[in-house]
């Protein structure tokens, strides 16, 4: 589907070689898109799923510091991971590869026919055998048509217009955009947004809002170049409505 992909959610220009994050041990966070030859899901469905499937790790205790001082049972790599490169990789699996990847500790998040499985972080090179041997290319999503406007009360991740990009790439792009939306939200606004399940859309911008968004203040995903496009493109622009009128120094 795609190849590893990272990001600097930082200052654009971050780039490999440059980012303070490299000098820290690498991890990756697994993503697992359930591909039947017979129904794959579309392309829109399978991008909000994984935004959605990466906000229900972040969010799961077993991925947060305890209060009592025992933290869950994925809180560390999920630390180590955040403390480097927000490195996502997106894997296709069917059949009897989607089950041995199922029986694996993570989190199945289903879209309307989309399944997608998130894993806790593992080392860049650590990978589990059973993830080791899916594919990462030789697929690609559609859209029977363009998907609706989206609600103006759910939160909107804006993709780059100019930019192709292929489905694996686009999800974890848009799990980068989720995730700095959720880094960026007080507790009220996370709890509402789990409350929602997590509501969001993904939609290609057009190229005039594009060009608004990436001056709005709103959080930028800006990649690091190891993957099929430019070093520093901007690639995701995470529009929340509680974030809207404020102000970062991303």
């Amino acid at each position: 589907m795609t190849s590893p992909d990272t990001t600097s959610p930082t200052t654009a220009g971050e780039y490999p070689g440059e980012n303070p994050r490299d000098k820290a041990p690498q991890f990756v966070l697994p993503l697992v898109v359930r591909i039947e030859k017979a129904e794959p899901p579309a392309r829109t469905d399978a991008l909000e799923t994984a935004a959605r499937a990466v906000l229900t790790l972040l969010s799961d205790e077993r991925s947060l510091p305890g209060a009592d001082g025992e933290d869950g049972a994925w809180a560390r790599a999920v630390r180590d991971w955040q403390d480097a490169r927000i490195r996502k990789v997106v894997r296709r699996a069917r059949g009897a590869e989607w089950r041995k990847a199922s029986g694996l500790p993570g989190i199945t998040v289903p879209g309307e026919r989309a399944e997608v499985r998130v894993f806790p972080p593992v080392p860049l090179d650590g990978w589990p055998k059973e993830l080791v041997k899916l594919q990462v290319s030789g697929t690609d999503l559609d859209d029977a048509g363009p998907p609706p406007a989206p609600d103006a009360s759910v939160p909107v991740l804006w993709l780059n217009p100019e930019l192709e990009m292929s489905a694996g790439k686009a999800m974890a792009q848009a799990g980068h955009g989720a995730q700095l939306a959720w880094w960026e939200l007080d507790g009220a606004a996370r709890d509402a947004w789990r409350a929602a399940g997590f509501a969001l859309a993904v939609r290609t911008a057009e190229p005039a809002r594009w060009a608004a968004l990436t001056t709005s203040g709103l959080p930028v995903v800006r990649d690091a170049g190891f993957t099929e496009i430019a070093p520093g493109s901007c690639t995701v622009v995470a529009d929340h409505p509680a974030l809207r009128g404020r102000s970062y120094d991303l």
